[in-house]
């Protein structure tokens, strides 16, 4: 069995067809593992939920935030001018589809290569295991007749750093952000949620998550997606891999082998104009 991590979707199923034609991947042979944002913006979102879901356990996906935000609109019927939500919300199985999705974890540890699975970033203040704990919290949550209220109330960029002592809102808004919108940190372990740019064009005192001094998750190996203006997938120092290469934005869908650690891509058309991008 081969295992393979693959970046953002977005609503993207041509792609990721080609991308698994080219691995020759075999569902009851191999297994996929998904970085989240599986749907929005793209033209296939609908058909990229039943076909991941339809995987079974061949595939796994971490929630990104484009997937809450799909969550969040099914309950609020409030949607952004550049959303391509709406056909899923009125499929006639979108209350199987939105259970299954809502089912999904925020993070998850792979056995075979130990990789941690996230779709955006870990604040410094966390190690592997909190990561995990605390991603766990939300997903139940979610999967709770109280996750409706929580997702009414998950949009804000407050608070913008760890305390042990948050509770109820704030605190899995916090934890939110981070698993599914963050990019740069403070030294101080502050979360900055605006910047979205390549490294090294962050307002002074800012950088990548995972170069934080005194990260506690360093030493980890951290697969994520979400920032499809890194710049390059694999930062070998910091033992992550980005896996966000722009597919919406006529970049490419990228593959991670987790026994190699080799990258497999294809070049995908351009569904969204690259000045238009909101991560």
């Amino acid at each position: 069995m081969t295992s393979y991590a693959i970046g953002d979707l977005q609503g993207c199923l041509d792609p990721l067809q080609r991308l698994l034609d080219k691995i020759d991947f075999q569902p009851g042979r191999d297994r996929l593992l998904f970085a989240g944002d599986l749907v929005n913006r793209g033209p296939q979102s609908l058909q990229v939920l039943r076909f991941v879901r339809g995987l079974g356990h061949a595939a796994v996906t971490v929630l990104g935030n484009h997937d809450l935000h799909l969550l969040a609109a099914a309950r609020t019927a409030r949607f952004g001018r550049r959303d391509t939500l709406a056909p899923i919300l009125a499929a006639p199985d979108r209350d199987e589809l939105l259970h299954w999705l809502r089912q999904q974890p925020l993070a998850l540890s792979d056995p075979a290569s130990g990789a941690l699975l996230i779709h955006a970033g870990v604040p410094p203040q966390w190690d592997r295991a909190l990561t995990l704990a605390l991603a766990a919290e939300v997903q139940d949550l979610l999967a709770a007749p109280d996750g409706d209220d929580f997702l009414s109330h998950m949009y804000g960029n407050e608070p913008d750093c760890w305390q042990d002592g948050l509770r109820g809102v704030p605190r899995w808004r916090f934890i939110v952000n981070c698993l599914t919108r963050l990019r740069y940190c403070d030294a101080q372990g502050r979360v900055h949620l605006k910047p979205s740019g390549t490294p090294g064009t962050q307002p002074p005192g800012l950088m990548p998550w995972f170069q934080v001094p005194g990260r506690r998750s360093a030493g980890e190996t951290i697969i994520f997606g979400h920032w499809s203006t890194l710049g390059r997938v694999h930062w070998p120092q910091q033992q992550v891999y980005g896996l966000d290469t722009g597919c919406l934005w006529g970049g490419c869908l990228t593959a991670l082998n987790l026994d190699t650690w080799q990258c497999i891509s294809v070049d995908c058309p351009q569904y969204q104009k690259p000045d238009t991008h909101e991560g």
